[in-house]
């Protein structure tokens, strides 16, 4: 169980806020961190990382103290056991795969746990070529293969594929999945896309100014949890035109363009660029704007 209570001011452009956070995160959940740029995400992951202090609280990790602005406690991020994956991947480019990824052990005599990691992320063949002659899927794979070699409790990714195309997003997505379920940790994603949201998680806190204004399941967080229906894809409005009396939505959701006839009232707040949620309700398709 991890336990967050603290206060950290945040310096935005939409002037001074407070990071304000009082939650409680089960062992095992994928959560995942939404929110406008500068609502404190990033922020949040950096403090259980110990790379930044809050102003007050505590953070309890399997009743370990990790902080405690009352008793000045604030274990430094050497002693808190957590992956951490950059958005620029932060390899160091003087180093061959096998090197960065050894460099991050912390008992230097199991090396062996190298060969084992690369083997799981499937990156045996990289392990000689140093991160410039690397594609950016392969460079994020490495990137968490060596966020795993300390054995984390706790994974923190800050907007790992956000660079990738969409297919190569879409691969990594089920790789992180898989490494979350393989080594049984507490993964924590900061993410803007709400597929990658729904893919992932099992929980969502969603910030703004600093504020987590709601806390559920994706389906909870960012559709109307009474909706039922035969499917759900969380899409992007690409089109809508108008045919007699009806009006065609076109949607892209995973790579493919689905398009979906609509009434007026229901295309009404939609603008291209929107993100939906495409569900059936009686073989009717339902869109409901997220």
């Amino acid at each position: 169980m991890i336990q967050i209570n603290i206060t950290k001011p945040l310096h935005t452009a939409d002037g001074t806020i407070d990071l304000v956070v009082n939650k409680e995160i089960v062992n095992g959940d994928f959560l995942t961190l939404f929110g406008k740029s500068g609502s404190g995400k990033t922020t949040l992951l950096r403090i259980l990382a110990g790379l930044e202090t809050p102003q007050s609280g505590k953070i309890i990790v399997d009743d370990e103290v990790w902080f405690d602005s009352e008793k000045k406690i604030n274990l430094p991020p050497q002693k808190r056991n957590v992956g951490f994956v950059f958005q620029d991947y932060a390899l160091f480019p003087n180093m061959s795969v096998r090197e960065n990824l050894e460099f991050a052990l912390k008992n230097k005599n199991e090396k062996h746990k190298v060969d084992e990691i690369l083997e799981i992320m499937e990156i045996e063949n990289l392990a000689n070529m140093k991160p410039e002659h690397l594609s950016g899927g392969q460079k994020q794979r490495v990137a968490v293969a060596r966020s795993l070699m300390s054995s984390p409790k706790m994974l923190l990714l800050d907007e790992p594929l956000s660079a990738l195309d969409s297919a190569m997003r879409l691969k990594l997505q089920d790789e992180l999945y898989k490494v979350h379920q393989r080594f049984h940790i507490t993964s924590i994603l900061v993410s803007h896309d709400i597929s990658e949201v729904f893919r992932l998680s099992n929980r969502v806190f969603k910030i703004s100014l600093g504020q987590i204004t709601d806390d559920g399941t994706p389906s909870e967080v960012f559709a109307n949890q009474n909706i039922s229906g035969k499917f759900k894809i969380v899409g992007e409005v690409l089109s809508i035109k108008k045919s007699d009396i009806l009006y065609i939505v076109e949607v892209l959701a995973h790579n493919e363009i689905v398009k979906v006839t609509a009434m007026k009232y229901e295309i009404e707040t939609l603008k291209i660029g929107d993100k939906i949620l495409l569900s059936s309700k009686a073989f009717n398709p339902i869109i409901t704007k997220i």
